[in-house]
């Protein structure tokens, strides 16, 4: 029964941030085919990140189903005082992202895609760069990849 407790008070902790809603449309002989996709990306703010993206007819079940996702897909991401422990550049498609770390007190330059998923993880001072892709769903999962190379600083 307390481990049930615990697993709760686990999730009550975990922050959500719907980055993207994006309606899709198929054409069908009946007429349009309305759905919603939603990325959402959640994380304790202490080294833990995830990445989702729900699909349904609605906007608030996609989004449901976005999170339900993340967290089943969290990654730990190594954080030293308050950066990452050194610089990477990806390229994951046709999203290509530049992330370095920076000095206590710097802040997060980064833009609106990168932001996200680095707020989430508890990163509080790195400075990066999207180079490439505009798509807001590629720059993220070229972000999460980059945070998933990333090791232990010795």
């Amino acid at each position: 029964m307390e481990e049930n407790i615990n697993l709760n008070q686990n999730q009550e902790k975990l922050e959500e941030k719907v980055v993207q809603v994006n309606r899709v449309s198929k054409k069908t002989k009946g007429g349009n085919k309305m759905r919603f996709t939603a990325l959402v990306i959640v994380g304790n703010r202490n080294g833990r990140v995830g990445v989702g993206l729900g699909k349904s007819s609605d906007v608030s079940s996609a989004i449901i189903k976005a999170a339900s996702f993340a967290r089943k897909r969290m990654i730990d991401v190594p954080i030293t005082d308050g950066t990452i422990p050194q610089s990477i550049r990806i390229k994951k498609g046709a999203a290509q992202v530049l992330l370095k770390p920076a000095p206590q007190g710097t802040g997060i330059i980064a833009g609106g895609a990168v932001r996200a998923v680095v707020e989430a993880a508890g990163i509080k001072n790195i400075s990066s760069k999207i180079l490439g892709s505009d798509n807001k769903a590629n720059n993220v999962y070229a972000v999460f990849e980059a945070l998933k190379v990333l090791r232990k600083a010795e």
